[in-house]
C-alpha cells in the first residue's frame, strides 16, 4: 500500500491525472448536439427487429399467425351470433338483459364534463409517447422471460433470431454475444427514436410522459369520485355480466343495440373501462416499479414471483391490453354513431353537430404531426431530450435512491448465465497486466481525500473480504443474480478519509468509452452517500471465482441502488470530487456524455 504525495489541489480539477484519461470531445452548446445514426454507439449496424415470435412448448411461432386466426375467429363469431339470435331462448335472454341497463349502473345525466374531455385528450397524447418509447426500450433487450436470470433459450417471446450458439462462451471476451449485440432497431415512425441501442433517449421519453400520465390519472381518480362520474365505470350489480354477454352477442351478430353511451355504458363497455382504469393502469405503475434495482435491492424482489422478468412480462401484457382496448374503442366509436359519439367526448353534448367532427379532425392532425416529429427531433436535439427529461423526472430518481439496498439472496438463486456487456479493454497494457496475474496492476484513489493512496492487487486481497449475492439490473432489461466477493467501499472510505467537500465518487475504467478516441476512457460517477451501504463493493470475485475479463477483471463496482451500466468494470482509479461538471462532457459518465443516459439510475 502506497500513499500518494501529490497535492490534492491537482486531483480535483480537469487537470487531475485520472481526469486526463477521459475524452476531450468538444463541449457543444445544447442545441448543437445531434446524432449520426451511422456512427452511433461505435457504428453499430441497424439490425431491424422482426415480428415477434412466441414460444409454445419447445416450438416458436410467429405472431403473424394471429392475423388469419383472428379473421377466422371473427367470421366464426359473426356466423355463430347470427345463428344464436334465431333461437327463442336467446331472444328472451337479450330482452331480459338488453346490454344497457340501470340495474347494474344508474344513469349519469350530467353528460361529460369539460375536465373529463380534456383529460381524455391528454391521456391520448401521453400514452402515445410512453407506449412508443416503451416498445423502444423493449427492443434493447428484445426477449421476455419468466425466470430472473434471463438464461438464453428460456425466453417466451423474442423480436430477433436466436443467440448464435458459438458466441455464448464467455471466456472468449472478443467474440462473446453481448446484450448490446442483441439489441434491435425499430422504424422511426414506430419507436422513439427508432435506431438501435437508443435506450437512454427512449427512457427520458418514457419516464417523462409516464409521470405526466400518472399525474393526469391521479387527478382523474379524484374528480371521478368527487363528481359522481365513477358510476359510469363501476358496476354495482352482478347483472353487468349477463348484460355484457348480451352485448357481445349483439355486436358479433352485427345488429347493434341502441347507443346510450351519453348516460349509460353497456355491460361490455363498463367491464372493459373498469378493467382499464382500475386494474391495468395501476398494474402498469406497479410492474414499472418492480423493474427498478432500488426497489428490488430494498425489498428482495430479485428472485421469486415478483422478479424483474415477471414484471417485464406483465408490463408488456398491460401494453397489449391498452393497444387492444384503444383499437376496439376507436372502432366502436366509428361504427356505433360516429358524429354522435364525437359530440359526446368533444363537445360534451348529446347532439349531432358537425363542429365536433371539425374539432376532432384538427386535433388528430396535430397528434399526427407530433407522432411524426418525435423521432427526428430526438435525433436532432438529443441533449435537449436528456436535459428536459432530467428536469422532469430526475428528482424522482434522486428520491428513490434513499432506499437502503440490503436485499441478498441464496446460492440457489444464482443465475446459471449472466449476460455480458461493455467494451472490453483492448490495450497492450491491459493484456500485459492480465498475463501477469495483475501483479503490476494498481488502484489509484485520490481527489478530495486526506490520504490519497495507491493499492496493489495484493493490497486489495489483503483487506477484509465480504461476500454478497445480489441482483444485477441492466438498463437494457435483462437481469441476473450473482455472488460477489470483494472489499466494501466503506472500508476504502476509512482508509482515504474523504473531505467534507467531496460529494461524488468517480470510477475510472481501463476500457475505452467508445470507438471514437476522443471519448477517452469509460467512467461513471456515484453519490458519496451510496458508498457506505454494506452492499457497495469493489468486487474481485464472481461466483467464488476471480473475475474473468468479460465481467470486469481485475476489479469492478457493485452499487446495488443503481442500474448495470453504472457498475464500472476494469477499474484502475477512483477520485473523490465536489462536482463532475469538469469531467468528460460534464454529464456524470461516459454513457451520460455520449449516449444521453442519466447519472442517477435507480429505475
Amino acid at each position: 500500500m502506497a500513499t500518494d504525495d501529490q497535492s490534492r489541489d491537482d486531483d480535483t480539477g480537469a487537470g487531475s491525472p485520472l481526469a486526463s484519461l477521459l475524452g476531450h470531445g468538444e463541449r457543444l452548446r445544447v442545441l448543437d448536439h445531434h446524432i449520426d445514426v451511422d456512427t452511433w454507439a461505435g457504428g453499430i449496424p441497424q439490425t431491424r427487429a422482426r415480428v415477434p415470435d412466441v414460444r409454445i412448448g419447445r416450438r416458436w411461432y410467429s405472431t403473424l399467425w394471429l392475423i388469419p386466426i383472428g379473421l377466422v375467429t371473427v367470421v366464426f363469431a359473426v356466423a355463430l351470433a347470427q345463428q344464436l339470435r334465431q333461437y327463442d331462448w336467446m331472444k328472451t335472454f337479450i330482452d331480459t338483459y338488453p346490454g344497457t341497463s340501470a340495474s347494474y349502473a344508474p344513469a349519469v345525466t350530467s353528460g361529460f364534463p369539460a375536465w373529463l374531455r380534456w383529460q381524455h385528450l391528454f391521456n391520448i397524447v401521453f400514452m402515445m409517447f410512453l407506449m412508443r418509447a416503451g416498445i423502444q426500450i423493449l427492443s434493447d433487450h428484445p426477449r421476455l422471460y419468466l425466470n430472473s436470470g434471463c438464461q438464453p433459450g428460456t425466453a417466451w417471446l423474442r423480436m430477433r433470431d436466436p443467440i448464435p450458439a458459438d458466441r455464448l462462451d464467455q471466456s472468449d471476451a472478443a467474440r462473446v454475444w453481448t446484450a448490446k449485440d442483441d439489441s434491435v432497431a425499430l422504424p422511426k415512425w414506430f419507436g422513439i427514436p427508432g435506431f438501435r441501442h437508443s435506450i437512454g433517449l427512449a427512457r427520458w421519453w418514457h419516464f417523462s410522459f409516464d409521470l405526466l400520465w400518472l399525474v393526469n390519472g391521479l387527478v382523474f381518480y379524484v374528480l371521478l369520485f368527487a363528481s359522481g362520474q365513477w358510476r359510469r365505470l363501476v358496476p354495482q350489480s352482478w347483472d353487468v355480466f349477463p348484460n355484457a354477454l348480451s352485448t357481445a352477442v349483439q355486436y358479433a351478430s352485427l345488429d347493434f343495440g341502441a347507443n346510450e353511451g351519453f348516460t349509460n355504458y353497456n355491460g361490455m363497455q363498463i367491464i372493459c373501462y373498469f378493467a382499464t382504469v382500475f386494474v391495468f393502469a395501476p398494474l402498469a405503475f406497479i410492474t414499472g416499479l418492480l423493474q427498478a434495482p432500488a426497489i428490488a435491492a430494498r425489498f428482495g424482489f430479485g428472485a421469486g414471483v415478483f422478479n424483474r422478468q415477471v414484471a417485464r412480462t406483465v408490463h408488456f401484457t398491460v401494453l397489449l391490453w391498452m393497444v387492444f382496448f384503444i383499437a376496439v374503442h376507436t372502432t366502436m366509436v366509428f361504427i356505433t354513431g360516429f358524429v354522435g359519439n364525437l359530440n359526446h367526448i368533444v363537445l360534451g353534448t348529446n347532439t349531432h353537430s358537425y363542429w365536433a367532427l371539425a374539432v376532432y379532425a384538427a386535433v388528430m392532425a396535430v397528434i399526427g404531426v407530433l407522432w411524426l416529429i418525435a423521432s427526428p427531433l430526438t435525433i436532432r436535439y438529443p441533449r435537449v431530450v436528456q436535459i428536459v427529461g432530467r428536469w422532469t423526472v430526475g428528482w424522482i430518481k434522486w428520491f428513490m435512491e434513499w432506499a437502503q439496498p440490503k436485499a441478498t439472496y441464496s446460492e440457489d438463486d444464482i443465475s446459471p448465465y449472466f449476460w455480458p456487456n461493455g467494451r472490453v479493454p483492448t490495450s497492450e497494457r491491459y493484456e500485459q497486466l492480465r498475463a501477469g496475474g495483475w501483479a503490476d496492476w494498481s488502484l489509484r484513489i485520490q481527489g478530495l481525500v486526506e490520504n490519497p493512496i495507491t493499492l496493489s492487487y495484493k493490497d486489495i486481497l489483503a483487506m477484509p473480504k465480504h461476500d454478497q449475492i445480489t441482483q444485477h439490473y441492466c438498463i437494457q432489461g435483462w437481469s441476473g443474480v450473482a455472488k460477489w466477493g470483494g472489499v466494501r467501499m466503506s472500508d476504502i472510505l476509512d482508509l482515504v478519509r474523504p473531505l467534507p467537500s467531496a460529494r461524488w465518487v468517480v470510477f475510472y475504467s481501463m476500457a475505452d468509452a467508445g470507438a471514437d478516441p476522443e471519448e477517452g476512457r469509460y467512467y461513471d460517477c456515484h453519490p458519496i452517500a451510496h458508498m457506505n451501504a454494506p452492499t457497495c463493493l469493489l468486487a474481485y470475485e464472481m461466483n467464488d471465482e476471480p473475475l474473468n475479463v468479460t465481467h470486469g477483471a481485475p476489479l469492478r463496482l457493485r452499487n446495488e441502488r443503481e442500474i448495470g451500466f453504472k457498475q464500472v468494470k476494469w477499474i484502475e482509479g477512483i477520485e473523490f470530487v465536489e462536482s463532475f461538471e469538469h469531467l468528460g462532457l460534464g454529464y456524470g459518465g461516459a454513457h451520460e456524455d455520449y449516449e444521453f443516459f442519466g447519472y442517477r439510475m435507480p429505475i
